[in-house]
Protein backbone atom coordinates (compact mmCIF):
# COMPACT_ATOMS: atom_id res chain seq x y z
CA UNK A 1 0.00 0.00 0.00
CA UNK A 2 1.39 3.39 -0.99
CA UNK A 3 1.59 6.31 1.41
CA UNK A 4 -1.18 8.09 -0.50
CA UNK A 5 -3.44 5.07 -0.09
CA UNK A 6 -2.65 4.95 3.64
CA UNK A 7 -3.61 8.62 4.01
CA UNK A 8 -6.85 8.06 2.09
CA UNK A 9 -7.76 5.07 4.25
CA UNK A 10 -6.92 7.01 7.41
CA UNK A 11 -9.26 9.82 6.35
CA UNK A 12 -12.02 7.29 5.72
CA UNK A 13 -11.59 5.07 8.79
CA UNK A 14 -10.32 7.60 11.35
CA UNK A 15 -11.97 10.95 10.54
CA UNK A 16 -10.78 12.49 13.83
CA UNK A 17 -7.10 11.77 13.07
CA UNK A 18 -4.69 14.47 11.94
CA UNK A 19 -1.89 13.16 9.72
CA UNK A 20 1.42 14.79 8.78
CA UNK A 21 4.13 13.33 6.53
CA UNK A 22 7.79 14.17 7.13
CA UNK A 23 10.75 13.12 5.00
CA UNK A 24 14.25 12.39 6.28
CA UNK A 25 17.21 10.09 5.83
CA UNK A 26 16.82 6.70 7.48
CA UNK A 27 17.28 3.02 6.82
CA UNK A 28 14.46 2.34 4.42
CA UNK A 29 14.62 -1.45 4.37
CA UNK A 30 14.80 -1.57 0.56
CA UNK A 31 15.74 0.82 -2.21
CA UNK A 32 12.92 3.12 -3.23
CA UNK A 33 10.80 2.50 -0.12
CA UNK A 34 9.07 5.74 0.79
CA UNK A 35 10.62 7.54 -2.20
CA UNK A 36 9.22 9.30 -5.20
CA UNK A 37 9.75 7.58 -8.54
CA UNK A 38 12.61 9.93 -9.46
CA UNK A 39 14.41 9.36 -6.15
CA UNK A 40 14.06 5.59 -6.51
CA UNK A 41 15.45 5.76 -10.04
CA UNK A 42 18.47 7.77 -8.86
CA UNK A 43 19.11 5.18 -6.16
CA UNK A 44 19.07 2.37 -8.73
CA UNK A 45 21.47 4.25 -11.05
CA UNK A 46 23.88 4.97 -8.19
CA UNK A 47 23.74 1.36 -7.08
CA UNK A 48 24.41 0.12 -10.63
CA UNK A 49 27.50 2.31 -10.84
CA UNK A 50 28.98 0.71 -7.75
CA UNK A 51 28.03 -2.86 -8.57
CA UNK A 52 25.59 -3.01 -5.65
CA UNK A 53 22.07 -4.20 -6.38
CA UNK A 54 19.30 -1.67 -5.75
CA UNK A 55 17.60 -4.11 -3.39
CA UNK A 56 20.74 -4.08 -1.21
CA UNK A 57 20.82 -0.30 -0.80
CA UNK A 58 19.73 0.23 2.81
CA UNK A 59 19.86 3.99 3.30
CA UNK A 60 17.46 6.25 1.47
CA UNK A 61 14.83 8.91 1.95
CA UNK A 62 12.31 7.50 4.41
CA UNK A 63 8.93 9.11 5.06
CA UNK A 64 7.43 9.14 8.53
CA UNK A 65 3.67 9.41 8.91
CA UNK A 66 2.67 11.08 12.18
CA UNK A 67 -0.93 10.49 13.25
CA UNK A 68 -2.50 12.46 16.13
CA UNK A 69 -5.73 11.02 17.50
CA UNK A 70 -8.00 11.62 20.50
CA UNK A 71 -7.51 9.04 23.21
CA UNK A 72 -10.82 7.31 22.50
CA UNK A 73 -9.36 6.35 19.09
CA UNK A 74 -6.00 5.18 20.49
CA UNK A 75 -6.45 1.45 19.92
CA UNK A 76 -8.22 2.00 16.59
CA UNK A 77 -5.25 4.05 15.36
CA UNK A 78 -2.75 1.39 16.45
CA UNK A 79 -4.81 -1.34 14.78
CA UNK A 80 -4.95 0.78 11.61
CA UNK A 81 -1.17 1.22 11.66
CA UNK A 82 -0.63 -2.53 12.00
CA UNK A 83 -3.34 -3.97 9.79
CA UNK A 84 -3.79 -1.31 7.11
CA UNK A 85 -0.50 0.60 6.92
CA UNK A 86 1.50 -2.59 7.47
CA UNK A 87 3.58 -1.15 10.35
CA UNK A 88 3.65 -4.37 12.32
CA UNK A 89 6.97 -3.88 14.13
CA UNK A 90 6.57 -2.22 17.56
CA UNK A 91 9.66 -0.10 18.23
CA UNK A 92 8.98 2.00 21.32
CA UNK A 93 6.37 3.80 23.41
CA UNK A 94 6.94 6.75 25.72
CA UNK A 95 5.35 9.97 26.97
CA UNK A 96 6.11 13.69 27.07
CA UNK A 97 4.99 15.97 29.88
CA UNK A 98 3.18 18.83 28.13
CA UNK A 99 2.37 20.57 31.43
CA UNK A 100 -1.15 22.10 31.30
CA UNK A 101 -2.00 20.19 28.13
CA UNK A 102 -1.46 16.83 29.84
CA UNK A 103 0.76 13.99 28.69
CA UNK A 104 1.48 13.14 25.08
CA UNK A 105 1.82 9.38 24.64
CA UNK A 106 3.79 8.41 21.52
CA UNK A 107 4.32 5.07 19.76
CA UNK A 108 6.82 4.46 16.95
CA UNK A 109 5.94 1.64 14.56
CA UNK A 110 7.78 0.36 11.50
CA UNK A 111 7.11 -1.77 8.44
CA UNK A 112 9.97 -4.18 7.82
CA UNK A 113 8.60 -4.94 4.35
CA UNK A 114 8.18 -1.39 3.02
CA UNK A 115 10.40 0.64 5.35
CA UNK A 116 7.47 2.88 6.34
CA UNK A 117 7.83 4.69 9.69
CA UNK A 118 4.75 5.73 11.65
CA UNK A 119 4.27 7.74 14.85
CA UNK A 120 0.92 7.54 16.62
CA UNK A 121 0.28 10.17 19.30
CA UNK A 122 -2.46 11.12 21.69
CA UNK A 123 -2.96 13.43 24.67
CA UNK A 124 -4.27 12.37 28.07
CA UNK A 125 -5.33 14.98 30.64
CA UNK A 126 -3.11 15.52 33.66
CA UNK A 127 -5.97 14.90 36.07
CA UNK A 128 -6.96 11.61 34.39
CA UNK A 129 -3.90 10.09 32.63
CA UNK A 130 -5.48 6.82 31.50
CA UNK A 131 -5.21 4.95 28.18
CA UNK A 132 -6.24 1.42 27.17
CA UNK A 133 -3.27 -0.91 26.96
CA UNK A 134 -1.79 -1.73 23.56
CA UNK A 135 -0.61 -5.18 24.66
CA UNK A 136 -3.54 -6.84 22.89
CA UNK A 137 -2.16 -5.52 19.59
CA UNK A 138 1.58 -5.48 20.28
CA UNK A 139 2.92 -7.78 22.99
CA UNK A 140 6.13 -5.74 23.04
CA UNK A 141 4.21 -2.76 24.42
CA UNK A 142 4.07 -4.39 27.86
CA UNK A 143 7.51 -3.31 29.06
CA UNK A 144 7.26 0.15 27.49
CA UNK A 145 3.90 0.78 29.17
CA UNK A 146 5.34 -0.29 32.53
CA UNK A 147 8.19 2.19 32.15
CA UNK A 148 5.88 4.99 31.02
CA UNK A 149 3.54 4.31 33.94
CA UNK A 150 6.47 4.39 36.36
CA UNK A 151 8.13 7.52 34.97
CA UNK A 152 5.07 9.63 34.07
CA UNK A 153 2.16 8.14 36.01
CA UNK A 154 0.13 7.26 32.92
CA UNK A 155 -2.10 4.26 33.62
CA UNK A 156 -2.70 1.70 30.86
CA UNK A 157 -6.07 0.15 31.53
CA UNK A 158 -6.11 -3.61 31.01
CA UNK A 159 -2.34 -4.07 31.25
CA UNK A 160 -1.54 -7.51 32.71
CA UNK A 161 0.75 -6.04 35.39
CA UNK A 162 2.01 -2.47 35.79
CA UNK A 163 4.65 -3.52 38.32
CA UNK A 164 7.71 -1.28 38.93
CA UNK A 165 10.37 -1.82 36.30
CA UNK A 166 13.27 0.57 36.99
CA UNK A 167 12.81 2.34 40.33
CA UNK A 168 13.56 0.88 43.77
CA UNK A 169 10.77 -0.43 45.96
CA UNK A 170 9.01 2.32 47.89
CA UNK A 171 9.98 5.11 45.48
CA UNK A 172 7.36 7.87 45.50
CA UNK A 173 6.47 10.04 42.54
CA UNK A 174 7.13 9.97 38.81
CA UNK A 175 10.61 11.33 38.05
CA UNK A 176 10.11 12.32 34.40
CA UNK A 177 7.23 14.66 35.17
CA UNK A 178 8.32 18.27 34.91
CA UNK A 179 6.93 19.10 38.36
CA UNK A 180 8.97 16.36 40.04
CA UNK A 181 11.45 17.96 42.51
CA UNK A 182 15.09 17.05 41.95
CA UNK A 183 15.87 16.09 45.54
CA UNK A 184 19.58 15.47 44.92
CA UNK A 185 20.08 19.11 43.94
CA UNK A 186 18.30 20.35 47.04
CA UNK A 187 20.34 18.07 49.31
CA UNK A 188 23.72 19.20 47.96
CA UNK A 189 25.29 22.60 48.52
CA UNK A 190 24.66 24.73 45.45
CA UNK A 191 27.76 26.57 44.15
CA UNK A 192 25.77 29.78 43.71
CA UNK A 193 25.34 30.09 47.48
CA UNK A 194 28.70 31.90 47.75
CA UNK A 195 31.12 33.79 45.59
CA UNK A 196 33.99 31.91 43.91
CA UNK A 197 36.93 31.58 46.31
CA UNK A 198 34.87 32.05 49.47
CA UNK A 199 35.31 29.25 52.01
CA UNK A 200 32.40 30.35 54.12
CA UNK A 201 29.17 31.89 53.01
CA UNK A 202 29.37 35.67 53.14
CA UNK A 203 27.75 37.33 56.16
CA UNK A 204 26.23 40.00 53.99
CA UNK A 205 22.60 39.57 53.08
CA UNK A 206 22.11 37.58 49.94
CA UNK A 207 19.00 36.07 48.43
CA UNK A 208 19.13 32.30 48.72
CA UNK A 209 19.60 30.75 45.29
CA UNK A 210 17.43 27.76 44.44
CA UNK A 211 19.10 25.09 42.27
CA UNK A 212 17.52 24.48 38.87
CA UNK A 213 14.84 21.81 39.05
CA UNK A 214 13.96 22.47 42.72
CA UNK A 215 10.64 24.29 43.31
CA UNK A 216 10.57 27.33 45.60
CA UNK A 217 9.82 26.33 49.19
CA UNK A 218 11.01 22.74 48.73
CA UNK A 219 11.75 20.79 50.83
CA UNK A 220 8.97 21.90 53.16
CA UNK A 221 10.04 23.01 56.68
Amino acid sequence: MTLGQVLAEAARRLPTARCVVETGTAGSGRAGAGMSGAAAAETEVAAAGTGVGAAETRVGVAETLTMDVPRQDWLAALAFARDVAGCDFFDWLTAVDELDQGFAVVVHLYSIESGQHMLVRTLVPREDPVLPTATGLFRGAGWAERETHEMFGVTFDGHPGLAPLLLPEGFEGHPLRKDFPLAARAAQEWPGAREPGERQASERSRRRLVPPGVPEGWPPP
